[in-house]
């Protein structure tokens, strides 16, 4: 499985910006994908999360409100809608996806929040 994120960038508090991560590959053997962020100094943390076939979805409880997972089955490509954004959102984003056996992970993308 190979993930590709794009959308990242810099905006003033209170902004917007939408994400997206393009999975390739094995994409059948996907059990969840997710999005993590980790900021300079910090552990990285999940942000949010969304169950292949149900679509449950799974916030941090600093994201609840503002941000939106969602999934486009068709295109093998996962989303990350932020509104609100606060300076504290700033940090690097990960895309994840899990399968039985693995964790892949996506190079990043920067999201730069000004206040």
């Amino acid at each position: 499985v190979q993930l590709v994120e794009s959308g990242g960038g810099s905006v003033q508090a209170g902004g917007s910006l939408r994400l997206s991560c393009a999975a390739s590959g094995f994409t059948f053997s996907i059990n969840a994908m997710g999005w993590y962020r980790q900021a300079p100094g910090k552990q990285r943390e999940l942000v949010a999360d969304i169950i292949s076939g149900s679509g449950t979805t799974n916030y941090a409880d600093s994201v609840k409100g503002r941000f939106t997972i969602s999934r486009d089955n068709a295109k093998n490509t996962m989303y990350l809608q932020m509104i609100s954004l606060k300076p504290e959102d700033t940090a690097v984003y990960y895309c994840n996806a899990r399968t039985l056996k693995y964790d892949y992970w996506g190079q990043g993308t920067q999201v730069t929040v000004s206040s």
